[in-house]
């Protein structure tokens, strides 16, 4: 993702380096009792609540939970880039009935989340894959087989999500059942903003745009299918939402009813 720790906040070129082949290393930081997650870098890639493992702490990771506006009881949820194992955590535990995947190229990402993140071991429900996500994205085997996609894929550069293009967005909405939805985190005041909007219409049926948050990630829903916005049972269902998560659902709606 793409907030700063305000603690190590430092002023750094408008240039940055392009990306590199091989993987930046992993590091670890902590304030004020949250432990953050960075490639070598001040930019924060994940973060976890000591006491509270399994809540999204950040907003943004709040935020592509929305989907839950939309389906209620998913059988297959699928997390691409796994960072501080945030979503895949939350998922996992908030629906039992469900098959969650993570899919992160990284091997040490995937170390560190087991060790540091608490990510739970692999079992009959949770499967962690260490491919690429467009090799899983593209693979037929996987072409209708979930009902909700989450996409967090940055690297250390924090130049926008590192798959961005048309046909990768497309072969996101074929991994998607007809109902299904994709939640993107984006960083709204970068250039990257436009062309990942421009490449999610092309793929997709409907993309709503949540408000921003943070230093300016914007959380953006994809729908193969446009969905009915009706304000009245938005409503309830956010605060269904927020009756069995605690998760701020009654803003998201807000959020769409302002963007559609």
């Amino acid at each position: 993702m793409l907030i700063k720790r305000k603690s190590i906040e430092q002023a750094e070129s408008s240039r940055r380096p392009a990306r590199k082949p091989k993987f930046a290393p992993v590091t670890l930081s902590e304030q004020d009792g949250v432990r953050y997650l960075h490639f070598g870098t001040e930019w924060v890639q994940g973060a976890m609540r000591i006491r509270k493992p399994d809540w999204p702490e950040l907003e943004y990771a709040q935020q592509m939970m929305a989907w839950m506006l939309f389906i209620d009881a998913p059988q297959a949820i699928a997390q691409l880039g796994l960072g501080a194992a945030t979503l895949t955590k939350f998922c996992y535990r908030q629906f039992p009935e469900a098959s969650v995947t993570a899919v992160e190229l990284n091997e040490s990402v995937i170390g560190i989340c087991a060790s540091m993140f608490k990510l739970p071991a692999e079992d009959e429900r949770l499967q962690v894959l260490q491919i690429d996500a467009l090799d899983f994205v593209e693979d037929p085997a996987n072409h209708g087989a979930f009902d909700v996609l989450q996409c967090d894929l940055y690297d250390a550069t924090a130049r926008g999500p590192v798959l961005d293009t048309p046909e990768f967005y497309q072969a996101c909405s074929h991994c998607l059942a007809p109902h299904g939805v994709m939640t993107v985190n984006l960083f709204g005041d970068h250039p990257s903003f436009a062309k990942n909007i421009k490449a999610m219409k092309f793929a997709f049926e409907h993309v709503i745009c949540l408000p921003e948050v943070h230093d300016g990630n914007v959380v953006a829903l994809c729908f193969n299918t446009r969905p009915v916005i009706d304000k009245e049972a938005l409503n309830a269902r956010a605060a269904q939402v927020n009756a069995a998560t605690k998760l701020p659902a009654k803003s998201w709606v807000k959020g769409i009813l302002a963007a559609d």
